[in-house]
């Protein structure tokens, strides 16, 4: 299950958690607070296990987008020098193998950013999922520590 619903609903919980008549506290059901951040805990190591997939995706890509420029320029040295045999195609030879060497860096880069590109969206979308579940975390807390201050100030009155 997905991080964002879960804290979706441990703040409908206690969005529509009974109030303690007379107080501005309510009444939330231990276990089912318990069993949604089970979930959570259970959700977040999956949510990284995607995220390291991603990253090791990308590496791959890079590393296949530089195998790819390196044939790539290889191809290009070899043909160059078979045309520099040829006196007449020399210079033809030299532009055309400098353009597929420049052609190969292009795509090497292209595909390089796109991974790079694609590899920050998706950790910048765990990053934000990760900030709402720690905030959600941090308001349950919040709640539940400003009950415990109502309680110790109803038993010192």
């Amino acid at each position: 299950m997905d991080v964002l619903v879960l804290i979706d609903k441990l703040d409908d919980l206690i969005h529509n958690a009974k109030p303690v008549p007379l107080t501005d506290q309510v009444r939330v059901d231990k276990e089912e607070i318990y069993d949604i951040l089970d979930q959570m805990r259970a959700t977040i190591p999956e949510e990284i296990k995607q995220a390291r997939w991603i990253v090791k995706e990308r590496q791959e890509m890079l590393a296949e987008a530089k195998r790819e420029a390196e044939r790539i320029i290889k191809e290009a040295r070899e043909k160059q020098s078979q045309l520099i045999a040829q006196e007449e195609v020399t210079r033809q030879a030299e532009r055309g193998a400098e353009d597929i060497i420049e052609d190969a860096r292009g795509r090497e880069r292209e595909i390089r950013l796109g991974a790079e590109d694609y590899a920050d969206e998706i950790l910048g979308t765990l990053e934000v999922n990760l900030s709402k579940f720690i905030a959600a975390v941090q308001r349950g807390r919040d709640r539940l520590a400003g009950r415990h201050e109502d309680d110790a100030d109803d038993r010192a009155a």
